[in-house]
């Protein structure tokens, strides 16, 4: 053997050792193909419908006795059951929702979702379904009776939120100016905790989070009759994606046509909220 033959014969068996180390890699990343959108379960052979959502986000899509439930959840597993799909509830932390949707790890981001007008040309949206409005929720004796009422105070929101976006805005330029901060926190369970601790004297949140927050935790908390924004909530599926939109799309049409949209808004108490159909 020549003095160059030991040096290429250690450099070839490094590559097949890399290549291997390589495929298995790929091998095991592989495994977790079934979870992504648009994959084929093995199980059911049905294809994964992963629906990315904030696990706090009453009645929206939130955790209860170890199981995600909500309103959302509910039309997205109706849909699923017509088209044959496999429904998977993937909670996302909300501030990263697009990362999750440009890298395919979700289907759609459903989770009473604002089709903001600077969030039009970022997604292939859905109609909307449901009118919504943000508020403000502040303790019942806290003396706070209105937004200029604010002014000097500490607000929480959730980062990334529409109610971030809201307080952002030209529209509240003049409210966002006068308070003392505006503490964006994780999302809205931390931001109440904040408010019940003290920590801010407001937090400002969807309409239908806030109702749901006050009937849990009594009457010491109410909400501002003034509103900061009013909104309306659609499904964002990634841009250009108007196949999966218009297959969701259709089927939520079926769902209203027949009532039974109607009968998953009663039962969450938001039949007055949906527009879908009106």
């Amino acid at each position: 053997m020549k003095k160059d033959d030991g040096k290429y014969l250690v450099i070839g068996i490094v590559v097949i050792v890399v290549a291997l180390i390589a495929g298995i890699v790929m091998f095991i990343k592989g495994g977790d193909k079934d979870d992504k959108a648009g994959s084929i379960d093995e199980e059911t052979g049905k294809m994964n419908f992963v629906v990315g959502f904030d696990a706090s986000f009453p009645p929206y899509g939130y955790l209860e006795d170890g199981e995600y439930v909500g309103f959302d959840l509910d039309l997205a597993a109706e849909v699923c059951e017509r088209l044959g799909w496999e429904l998977k509830k993937q909670p996302i932390d909300w501030a990263s929702k697009d990362l999750e949707l440009n890298g395919d790890n979700i289907s759609c981001i459903w989770n009473g979702f604002t089709m903001s007008d600077d969030r039009l040309d970022q997604y292939t949206w859905s109609d909307p379904y449901v009118d919504n409005s943000q508020v403000v929720i502040v303790k019942a004796d806290s003396g706070i009776e209105k937004l200029a009422d604010l002014a000097g105070k500490k607000v929480g929101v959730q980062a990334a939120s529409s109610a971030l976006e809201a307080l952002n805005g030209e529209d509240q330029a003049d409210l966002k100016e006068s308070l003392d901060e505006l503490l964006q926190v994780a999302d809205y369970e931390t931001a109440f905790l904040e408010l019940k601790a003290g920590n801010v004297d407001a937090v400002a949140m969807d309409i239908g989070v806030a109702k749901t927050k006050i009937a849990s935790y009594g009457e010491d908390y109410v909400i501002l009759d003034e509103i900061i924004a009013k909104e309306q909530y659609a499904i964002g599926f990634k841009l250009g994606n108007t196949e999966l939109r218009d297959e969701v799309q259709d089927t939520l049409d079926e769902m209203v046509k027949d009532g039974t949209f109607a009968e998953i808004a009663k039962k969450w108490g938001l039949e007055d909220s949906v527009c879908l159909g009106k």
